[in-house]
């Protein structure tokens, strides 16, 4: 309930109106005077009711294909909360409940009818938007993997949260997680970040309320959570630190805060977990027999909160318990019970629209129904969770902050911008997919089979088309001082950026660009090769795209995880312990 709309006495929930007639077997939308706020739109008293029938139950836990009813409304209705920084921050739980329904909501509002027009309406109000610059992508792309931020912060202020520590703290990015859908649909990451890792934050410019950019100053050596909230940061500058964090570009952001858990959980009827062990958590207040539990509300909220229930204790313990709650929450709003219910659809659609604070490239209705259809085939088993891999901080003696374990981290970020999935289950599946593509795989790679030039006789000019600035530069003296590749030159920046490395070369250079491939651990995909030949001194073409992290990184993801890396597919039910 926030202090403006919410928790009025005369305020009827939408999803209560979704009524079944037991003569016809039809459900009615029925909106009295209170339940819309434009009665010049509104049916006369004699007008028929709009109805539809009843869903049957799908074949498959799968949400619905998004179709969109009536007239679209993209930006909002008018007097909207857009641009600027939010006036309310929305609830703790998770963008799941959006991406499922977001194309579920469609579903039922399919009919046109005036109510539903209305109440389409009513949701694209509820929205929080939030314009963070340029610190997104610009938007996500139907043919090109989709990186969303979601943002659970711990901010104390606000109607519900007034209950948790410190009432006046502006809030951290207190669970924060990469989720990362491949370019194909077939699968996706989900990576947390500990919120006690040291990082570096970088300067961030802010949108202000009036409209002006105020540029916050980066820090080093400080926590990923003081990326939000601390000193005036927005959103926006928790996706800068990511991005300095994991070398991927983030396309959006989903934000919420304590009360969505508590929501959420309640709207969809509970989430089912599992202990191995009885729990009394004094700080958290969860209080739980082992065994089966279905939560919702302030229990739901504990369970993700606490600290001292499992494990050793710590943060990263705290990440697996929330994992496993998402897990088993997206398998709720999956379910036939949950996609068969309009009055559950309804009541998700209206709660995580008031939970959910976004950037403006998805802050509509529209918008985010658009990527719901995006998202809404991935099978669970193939969503995989995992964590940033981190060991402890060897500055300190009390350990109490970690640092990124590069032996592992390096190899599985390098998975994750390579659209490489984590679940065996998937690559099975892909096996069969991409026979068909055999050949033309066959193809490139045989780009990197045979004879190699000395590094000698290697020519290749260099362009930096989007990697770190000074990548050109710095490759350049690797190629020169450590692999003789003495006939190289660095011509600066590229006249566009591109998101992936290639190498351009004519045929009769193949041997020299697999000597470079070689060195430079490029995957036969950034080879393109010319038509005709090249003369006898011209050099190769060597762009930098944006998955160079640095000279003498190879860019070829590996196929499968490094041993010992935290992982658990979201189809899986996992008792705490």
């Amino acid at each position: 309930m926030d202090a403006q709309s919410r928790g009025r006495a005369d305020e009827i929930d939408p999803a209560d109106q979704w009524v079944l007639n037991p003569r016809t077997g039809n459900y009615e939308l029925r909106l009295d005077s209170s339940a819309a706020q434009q009665p010049q739109q509104r049916p006369s008293v004699g007008t028929p009711r709009r109805t539809r029938k009843a869903p049957a139950a799908p074949e498959a836990p799968e949400a619905p294909s998004p179709v969109v009813p009536g007239p679209r409304r993209g930006d909002g209705p008018p007097g909207g909360r857009r641009g600027g920084r939010s006036r309310r921050i929305g609830g703790g739980g998770r963008k799941k409940a959006l991406m499922i329904t977001g194309g579920t909501l469609a579903f039922l509002l399919v009919g046109g009818s005036v109510a539903a027009y209305l109440y389409y309406d009513h949701l694209n109000g509820n929205l929080n938007v939030t314009d963070i610059g340029n610190a997104g992508s610009g938007g996500f792309k139907k043919d090109q993997p989709i990186n969303i931020l979601v943002i659970g912060t711990d901010k104390r202020s606000g109607a519900g949260n007034e209950g948790y520590g410190d009432k006046d703290s502006v809030g951290h990015a207190d669970t924060t997680i990469l989720f990362h859908v491949s370019k194909d649909r077939s699968n996706a990451t989900a990576l947390s970040i500990p919120r006690d890792l040291i990082t570096a934050v970088p300067e961030c410019p802010t949108k202000q309320p009036d409209g002006s950019t105020k540029n916050i100053p980066g820090e080093k050596g400080t926590r990923f959570n003081t990326s939000l909230g601390q000193a005036g940061r927005d959103p926006g500058c928790t996706m800068r630190t990511v991005k300095e964090i994991t070398g991927i570009q983030v396309d959006h952001f989903m934000m919420v805060d304590f009360n969505a858990v508590k929501n959420l959980s309640t709207a969809v009827g509970g989430v089912p977990v599992c202990l191995e062990k009885d729990v009394n958590d004094k700080d958290s207040k969860l209080k739980l027999s082992a065994g089966e539990h279905r939560l919702s509300g302030e229990d739901a909220l504990a369970f993700v909160r606490t600290r001292h229930a499992f494990g050793n204790q710590s943060d990263l313990d705290r990440i697996k318990t929330q994992q496993q709650f998402l897990g088993s929450m997206m398998r709720e709003m999956k379910s036939k019970e949950t996609l068969t219910s309009p009055k559950k659809f309804l009541s998700l659609a209206e709660v995580a629209t008031k939970s959910l604070t976004v950037d403006s490239g998805i802050g509509s209705i529209d918008k985010l129904t658009d990527l719901a259809g995006e998202l809404k085939d991935i099978n669970l088993k193939n969503i995989s969770f995992t964590t940033l891999p981190v060991i402890d901080n060897p500055a300190e003696k009390v350990k109490a902050t970690v640092v990124v374990n590069q032996a592992q981290a390096d190899p599985l970020l390098q998975m994750i911008r390579g659209d490489v999935s984590l679940t065996e289950v998937e690559k099975k599946e892909k096996a069969a997919k991409e026979s068909a593509e055999a050949e033309d795989k066959a193809k490139q790679d045989a780009l990197l089979q045979g004879e190699k030039a000395p590094a000698g006789d290697v020519r290749v000019d260099i362009f930096n088309g989007g990697g770190p600035a000074g990548s050109a530069s710095t490759t350049l003296n690797w190629l020169q001082n450590s692999k003789g590749v003495n006939k190289a030159s660095n011509l600066g920046n590229a006249p566009a950026k591109i998101d992936a490395t290639q190498l351009e070369f004519a045929p009769n250079q193949a041997a020299q660009a697999r000597a470079l491939a070689d060195m430079m651990g490029l995957p036969a995909t950034a080879l393109k090769v010319a038509a005709a030949d090249a003369g006898p001194k011209t050099p190769m073409k060597l762009t930098l795209g944006a998955d160079f992290k640095g000279a003498g990184i190879a860019l070829t993801a590996p196929q499968e995880a490094p041993e010992g890396v935290q992982r658990v597919e979201a189809d899986k039910a996992i008792c705490a312990k």
